[in-house]
């Protein structure tokens, strides 16, 4: 059995074998993106689990724009190496231009490049950072969040666990909920039940995280609409 993060990873193992079961965590329907045949009976050896990301970046920039609503412009940044950068890309411009504010586009698929992104943000004065859902971003949440404190750059992540960890916000799903699931499809498929007929699981809890201590050593003042949404406040 075959457990892959992100999209990249599932594609790649996907070439390789099609009899050995595929679970897959990714951040948008995998039905486009070619996984799987449909959500309900994926066919084939591939099934998972779909955190949204990709569909929630409108709905992060919304929530982000309500904290600082002083940003005119708001940088974005994804990875260019990931498929489902463009999908995202274009629901958070849209949204840019029903709020009424720029959205400053950055890419970063290695380190470098994140520094760069943040001297960019620095260099324009952008107002604040909205951070997409992607593997390799992820696994730099400790550098994301460290250039986001030395910056000063009111940040929006993709999970609480950058939050816990510092961060300013976060707006995703919870993936405690979908790994569990996961674990549950796992003992399923060991029983000997078929990929092919496990529905991709849909995530149903959407998660609004505020670090109240980050949000201080930024001046900023939590609107109390934003704290009664909140599913959880870090003090």
């Amino acid at each position: 059995m075959i457990i892959g993060p992100g999209l990249l990873p599932t594609l790649a193992a996907k070439t390789v074998t099609t009899t050995i079961p595929i679970l897959f965590s990714v951040g948008a329907d995998p039905v486009p993106m070619g996984l799987v045949a449909s959500l309900n009976r994926p066919g084939g050896n591939i099934t998972g689990f779909n955190v949204f990301s990709g569909e929630l970046g409108a709905k992060g920039l919304a929530v982000l724009h309500e904290l600082v609503p002083s940003a005119s412009t708001i940088g974005f940044l994804a990875n260019s190496r990931n498929p489902v950068t463009d999908l995202t890309t274009k629901d958070v411009l849209a949204a840019s231009h029903a709020l009424g504010i720029k959205i400053q586009v950055l890419k970063a698929s290695i380190d470098e490049e994140i520094d760069a992104a943040f001297a960019n943000l620095v260099q324009a004065r952008t107002g604040a950072l909205l951070i997409a859902n992607d593997v390799f971003l992820n696994s730099r949440f400790d550098q994301l969040i460290a250039l986001a404190a030395r910056h000063a750059i009111p940040a929006m992540y993709p999970f609480r666990e950058f939050t816990v960890a510092g961060g300013l916000m976060s707006y995703g799903t919870n993936l405690t909920e979908g790994y569990r699931q996961l674990g549950v499809y796992v003992g399923r498929i060991l029983g000997g039940e078929k990929p092919a007929n496990l529905p991709v699981v849909q995530s149903t809890k959407i998660e609004l995280i505020i670090n109240l201590k980050t949000a201080r050593a930024l001046g900023l003042e939590v609107p109390a609409k934003l704290l009664a949404l909140a599913d959880e406040v870090i003090e």
